[in-house]
């Protein structure tokens, strides 16, 4: 390593600077980089070619640089490092890969059905990473990062998952040493609803010093809070656990017989008020599929909904609630509505309700960015660093394919 405050530490300390500069405003040419950084054009000519002997950027066209010559327009190489984004569920593993500017690949899915009998934690990941590499035509010797998000909490203490229960094959003790070790990358293992408030507040329906809480129902019902951009995760990874609460048998589910959130909540519950209401059998699959659920059943719904949002507004108050997962996606705005009517109707809460903003797969979407983020650093590390980063290429190439 360079000795702090030397001539070559403070070049790899502008490199890195001009990679930032680069990976946030796009491709410049070297006097724009020197015009950005306040730096001279000789320090902006070496900074250029500093990232350009290690390797992290490359010539991408000219700019008009009036009379004289056509200037050098300099971009981040794409090809040496990307990351690969997972979604591991009880319907299946879709998984895409990950640049660090952020670009949209192609999603590569694969079913339950279609994995049944051939399931484990490093078969689904590894898997998953060939598919969005096949999807994608990138290498797999350029894979550097992997971002999982699974229907567990994680606890970072001990590397443990919660729960098992729809991950079939999976181990819940050691996941993120075990997937690294199979996989020879690093691996981020995170709660599926964390991963979907990461791509929440990226749609930027927020203040950045909003706290919001995002409640996902789907199978099961979960929670994720952000505070001021910053997820609360709680000692154990299990906070937002909120699926085990007891139900209270009172005003808002005064005949139930479910014992907690995710039986009052869960899949079985639409089911069971899609046949009531006498709109479908197959409630929650139609929910799943995106099919709007109709007003009988979200009356019917939104109470019990209420249920789950009361505990968030008397312990957290965040100024607003944000319905995620497929039923409060169906469920939209009139769900949002209905269910914010049914607590001010009977508590002294006059809570902001509104249903996701983000579409398609917002867990996927959350892995996208966690890895973007990851490559970005990455990047930016090698280029204010004098060390040889070690190239695990072949290693991770082979791991993989043994592994799928």
């Amino acid at each position: 390593m360079a000795v702090r405050g030397t001539p070559s530490w403070l070049g790899d300390q502008n490199a890195a600077l001009a990679l930032r500069l680069l990976l946030d405003d796009g491709p410049l040419s070297r006097n724009s980089i020197g015009e950005r950084t306040g730096l001279s054009k000789p320090t902006a000519a070496q900074m250029v070619s500093r990232l350009e002997e290690k390797g992290l950027i490359e010539a991408v066209g000219e700019e008009s640089a009036g009379r004289g010559p056509s200037a050098v327009v300099y971009g981040v190489r794409k090809d040496i490092a990307y990351g690969v984004a997972v979604n591991v569920d009880q319907d299946g593993v879709r998984s895409a890969i990950v640049d660090p500017l952020g670009t949209r690949f192609p999603v590569a899915a694969r079913s339950a059905a279609e994995m049944r009998g051939k399931r484990g934690a490093a078969k689904d990941v590894a898997n998953a990473v060939l598919r969005a590499c096949e999807s994608a035509q990138v290498e797999l010797a350029a894979v550097r990062q992997v971002c999982v998000g699974v229907p567990s909490s994680i606890d970072p203490r001990t590397d443990q998952l919660s729960s098992v229960e729809a991950l079939p094959g999976w181990s819940r003790t050691s996941i993120r040493q075990r997937l690294e070790e199979a996989l020879g990358c690093e691996v981020q293992v995170d709660n599926d609803v964390n991963l979907a408030a990461v791509a929440e507040r990226e749609t930027e329906a927020f203040a950045g010093n909003a706290t919001f809480a995002l409640i996902w129902v789907g199978y099961g019902v979960g929670l994720a809070v952000d505070v001021a951009g910053t997820l609360l995760r709680g000692a154990s990874g299990g906070a937002g656990e909120i699926g085990n609460l007891p139900v209270p048998h009172g005003v808002f589910a005064p005949g139930t017989e479910a014992g907690d959130l995710e039986e009052l909540l869960g899949a079985g519950a639409l089911d069971r008020i899609g046949r009531e209401t006498g709109w479908s059998e197959r409630a929650f699959e139609q929910a799943l599929a995106g099919d709007a659920l109709p007003t009988e059943v979200l009356t019917a719904f939104a109470p019990l909904l209420a249920q789950a949002v009361i505990p968030v507004l008397g312990v957290l108050d965040p100024e607003v609630v944000v319905l995620g997962g497929p039923v409060g996606l169906a469920g939209g705005a009139e769900l949002a509505r209905l269910t914010s009517a049914a607590i001010r109707d009977h508590t002294r809460w006059n809570p902001e309700l509104m249903p996701s903003q983000t579409e398609g797969d917002a867990v996927l979407d959350g892995a996208r960015i966690l890895g973007t983020r990851y490559l970005r650093s990455y990047l930016t590390e090698r280029a204010g660093s004098t060390e040889s980063t070690q190239d695990r290429s072949r290693i991770i190439a082979g791991n993989l394919r043994r592994m799928s």
